[in-house]
């Protein structure tokens, strides 16, 4: 087994014990439903309240994983991220928040169950993961990597898609422009 998939399962497990909901989402999400490519990170949304995120860090196994619990807090408060650390590998898993936006709320409704490195986890739907890869594009000015990632899932899924549910999303996140470049990238 490899080290992004020992991570991934012991992540899992150990936000299924926290009563935690997640769903992988972001490259590791991308390259499941499009064309793989390496990442550096495991990207985690997770829908957690304060309470329960400073129980899921005080459960957390000293010498197996770093978290900041300020860090962790603050992310529940401003709807952010932060990170584990695996100690044995340096592997850092970025756990999300789930914003509060129509969006994020129906995304995190519609994840499935996907078979990824031998674990069966929730994750993001295609085209949900596409409309998020569309954001974090025009989030950062136009991310040629982030175009490609949608790209390699139009390429892979395309015919299985619903085009009508992510056009709905790119007109009321005003994507357009990304999603009229994401279609004239090559990968």
């Amino acid at each position: 087994m490899t080290q992004v998939a020992s991570i991934l399962q012991r992540v899992a497990s150990l936000l299924d014990t926290a009563s935690i909901p997640f769903m992988v989402a972001g490259s590791f999400a991308s390259s499941v439903h499009g064309k793989p490519r390496t990442t550096q990170d495991l990207d985690l949304v997770i829908d957690v309240d304060r309470k329960r995120v400073e129980a899921f860090i005080r459960s957390l196994p000293r010498d197996d994983w770093y978290a900041d619990m300020d860090a962790a807090i603050d992310a529940v408060a401003r709807r952010t991220m932060f990170n584990l650390i695996d100690l044995a590998t340096g592997w850092k898993v970025d756990l999300v928040v789930r914003k509060e936006r129509p969006f994020s709320r129906e995304e995190f409704s519609r994840r499935t169950t996907n078979e990824a490195l031998g674990a069966s986890v929730p994750m993001a739907t295609a085209e949900d993961t596409i409309i998020a890869k569309l954001e974090w594009s025009k989030a950062s000015g136009g991310s040629e990597r982030q175009r490609r990632d949608v790209q390699g899932m139009l390429e892979m899924r395309g015919e299985h898609l619903d085009h009508e549910y992510v056009m709905r999303w790119v007109k009321e996140l005003e994507l357009e422009e990304e999603w009229t470049a994401a279609l004239r990238t090559t990968t």
